[in-house]
């Protein structure tokens, strides 16, 4: 089986765990509508619901990669997924669910976050 995931922190390219990704088709950038807010949170972001666009990748993956994401996500505990509308279709997203609270990322980009 296929899905699409959206990715905006450390997944994406040139991030530290974008390795869980290396195989899966990057099917191109995406933008949410500003339903979201972005946290740093040290080493990895939170997003949480909010009134800010966030910027990330679509890729499409299998149920292994999902899997792996799931466990590196902490579902369900820390994250959660939910589903998002984009361009290629409904994605996965990972929403924060943590106690943890970051600095919040303005832009909506975690790779324009220092």
């Amino acid at each position: 089986m296929q899905y699409l995931v959206f990715v905006y922190g450390t997944l994406r390219q040139g991030e530290s765990n974008h390795h869980l990704l290396e195989a899966s088709e990057l099917l191109g950038m995406f933008e949410t509508k500003p339903e979201y807010a972005l946290f740093d949170l040290g080493a990895y972001p939170g997003l949480v619901e909010g009134y800010s666009a966030i910027t990330g990748e679509i890729y499409r993956i299998d149920e292994k990669v999902l899997e792996q994401l799931d466990i590196l996500e902490d579902v369900p505990t820390e994250y959660r997924r939910e589903v998002l509308e984009t361009p290629f279709g409904e994605a996965w997203i990972y929403l924060y669910q943590g106690s943890e609270n970051g600095k919040a990322i303005e832009s909506g980009d975690w790779n324009l976050r220092n």
